[in-house]
């Protein structure tokens, strides 16, 4: 696959497809707490998205069966959301989603504490917050 250069109105359209996505991690940090569901996230996450005129990119990506990955502490990524996997306090929750936006894809995952967590868990947090904050 070759690289090709992007027109203004791509780039523009690309950082659209970045800045919804900004938006619906957002919200979906806003209904972390004990007692949600993963499925529950994933809804959320899907609805979201769809709320922005936008296509969940992960959803049936080669059979994957969920609009948003929900990783649960010791789980490195690409969670599969359950009925069953309800978060409690302490968890430590990671939120990966993508969008298509009007043929444009972005992608971003985000870390989140359930409820009241350890400090190191904070700091951890914290420090990858600040390693993806633009120069």
């Amino acid at each position: 696959m070759s690289v090709t250069i992007k027109t203004p109105g791509e780039i523009e359209l690309m950082r659209e497809a970045g800045r919804i996505l900004a938006l619906v991690h957002e919200e979906l940090g806003k209904i972390i707490e004990p007692g949600i569901s993963t499925y529950e996230i994933d809804k959320e996450g899907e609805r979201l998205i769809r709320s922005f005129s936008c296509i969940p990119s992960f959803l049936n990506y080669n059979g994957y069966p969920a609009s948003i990955c929900v990783s649960v502490n010791e789980e490195v990524v690409h969670g599969i959301p359950s009925r069953k996997r309800i978060l409690k306090e302490g968890d430590i929750v990671s939120l990966d989603a993508g969008v298509i936006y009007k043929g444009y894809h972005s992608d971003a995952a985000r870390t989140y504490g359930v409820g009241k967590i350890s400090k190191e868990a904070e700091l951890l947090i914290e420090n990858t917050k600040k390693s993806f904050l633009p120069v």
